[in-house]
């Protein structure tokens, strides 16, 4: 895009906020900019090649933002890693991704060390986010270095580790040969959400990154803010009230969120709520995760109809709506990006007329495509040609709006009927005393599987028989019986990481 991009930004306006830390250190887009280059410029002079990996184990932060424009400067494949894994599960993607360096915070000191210990051979360059024992400091490594442009030829691109419901997580890995035309369509999409909420690029308005930077999703929101002339409020973690505050403090415009959030938003306190103003929001994106229909309306009750839901994975971006489509049609994640497309297809690979429920596939906007590291075969049997396949099964009406079911591993086959766990989870986080839950199937003599649902009350509320009553009473008004849950157990807080993905397998297990 022409008159955007940080570099540009850091031209014509260096004072223009960029980034703003957890702690409230501010970033400029000069000091973000010259940052990058010199990071980008010592990891070359130590010999990093386009196509080499740097790893990330660190929280929100203004280096976390700045290592990243600097490795896609280099022409680095970028890899984040959820510090909330195990040594051992940090030490496989360490190995697997064949990481040369690794970026490392205080904070998570002691289970990155554990890792490097297990990884096999592990990255040989070991830099810190301030002083750490054993490592060199991000300031150290770029001492007396050039902060002049830089560039490698190729745009350094992501490589996402899938979250692993089954088996090891595999990278997902786009070429390189790819990245500049796929980053600029990137740019370009995020721009035209912007403007149809009435955000131009340049604007100096504030992005609320409400969710860790080591997730596909809120990286490329926070870094794409950047680019556009906004700056990005780094949140370090998650909190309700904490939002609220930000978005009045920094009069934020945009912001992306995933559904959880919403739950928690809205069973707040209603003194609390309307203590803040959230009137400056335009643009609020979510996805990540299927949100309850009523969920959804009681949020655009309170801050409008300023919502775009956006449907894919970390393989790629499928499908967007925005308020007044969703309206139409209440449930659905919309019609494919420019660029992108959609099919629906049974088992044996035909596609499969409107109304009719099957595996989807999307085609990725940004024209190129992609592979699991190492896995050809897993890479085969996600691709029917162009198109991929997370996994979700779902639906197009006759307008061709896609609608979701499920996904195929969470669906639950009871007395021979197909049953899908979302649909009774969207109902059941409507429930006052609900705070969240999951809905799985469990093994059942007669049935073959029955409809366990799982519960995380409200803090006021008391689980319990009087409590499992009223919330199959508020069921059974609302889904057919046979989706009605067997069994209520509660639990005091559901395994959902920072993003708000809920670990099933861990309630399964």
């Amino acid at each position: 895009m022409k008159d955007a991009g940080l570099e540009y930004f850091a031209a014509v306006s260096p004072e223009r906020p960029a980034v703003v830390d957890p702690s409230g250190l501010t970033w400029t887009c000069g000091v973000l900019n010259a940052y990058s280059n010199r990071f980008a410029r010592a990891l070359r002079a130590y010999g990093m090649l386009p196509g080499d990996a740097l790893a990330i184990i660190a929280p929100n932060s203004v280096e976390f933002l700045a290592a990243n424009f600097a490795a896609t400067r280099a022409g680095l494949y970028i890899v984040p890693i959820n510090w909330h894994l195990s040594a051992a599960e940090i030490a496989y993607i360490l190995s697997d991704s064949g990481a040369r360096a690794v970026l490392v915070h205080p904070r998570q000191a002691r289970v990155a060390q554990a890792a490097l210990e297990q990884s096999q051979p592990g990255p040989a360059l070991r830099l810190s986010i301030g002083t750490l024992p054993g490592y060199v400091a991000m300031d150290d490594f770029m001492a007396g270095g050039s902060d002049e442009p830089f560039e490698a030829g190729v745009l350094g691109r992501p490589m996402i580790y899938t979250s692993a419901t089954t088996g090891l997580p595999k990278a997902i890995v786009a070429s390189l040969a790819d990245s500049r035309v796929a980053h600029e369509r990137v740019m370009q999409a995020h721009a035209s959400f912007d403007a149809a909420a009435g955000i131009a690029v340049g604007d100096r308005s504030s992005h609320l990154c409400t969710s860790m930077l080591y997730h596909t999703t809120p990286l490329e929101c926070a870094s794409m803010a950047v680019n556009l002339g906004h700056c990005a409020i780094l949140m370090e973690r998650w909190d309700p009230e904490t939002a609220l505050r930000l978005i009045e403090q920094y009069r934020v415009q945009s912001s992306m969120m995933v559904p959880s959030m919403f739950v928690r938003l809205l069973k707040l306190p209603e003194e609390v709520r309307a203590r803040y103003s959230t009137a400056s929001l335009k643009l609020v994106s979510h996805g990540c995760a299927p949100c309850a229909t009523q969920i959804k309306k009681q949020m655009i009750e309170w801050w409008g109809p300023i919502f775009w839901e956006m449907y894919g994975a970390s393989e790629g971006s499928g499908t967007c709506v925005n308020t007044a489509d969703w309206l139409r049609f209440p449930g659905t994640v919309g019609r494919p990006f420019p660029g992108a497309a959609v099919k629906i297809l049974d088992d044996e690979g035909r596609e499969l007329p409107p109304g009719r429920v099957g595996t989807i596939y999307l085609k990725r906007f940004t024209g190129d495509c992609f592979e699991y590291r190492g896995d050809p075969e897993k890479t085969r049997a996600a691709h029917v040609g162009d198109f991929f396949t997370a996994g979700d099964v779902g639906y197009l009406n006759e307008e061709g709006f896609l609608f979701i079911s499920d996904r195929k591993i969470d669906m639950i086959i009871s007395g021979g009927v197909n049953i899908y766990s979302a649909e009774i989870e969207r109902v059941l986080v409507a429930h006052p005393k609900v705070a969240d839950c999951a809905v799985l199937g469990v093994p059942d003599a007669v049935l073959g599987e029955a409809v366990k649902a799982v519960i995380e009350p409200v803090p006021d509320a008391t689980p319990g028989a009087a409590l499992s009553a009223d919330i199959m009473a508020f069921l059974f008004d609302r889904i057919s019986p046979v989706k009605l849950p067997r069994r209520i157990e509660y639990i005091e807080r559901m395994p959902r990481d920072p993003n708000g993905k809920l670990f099933k397998r861990h309630l399964r297990s």
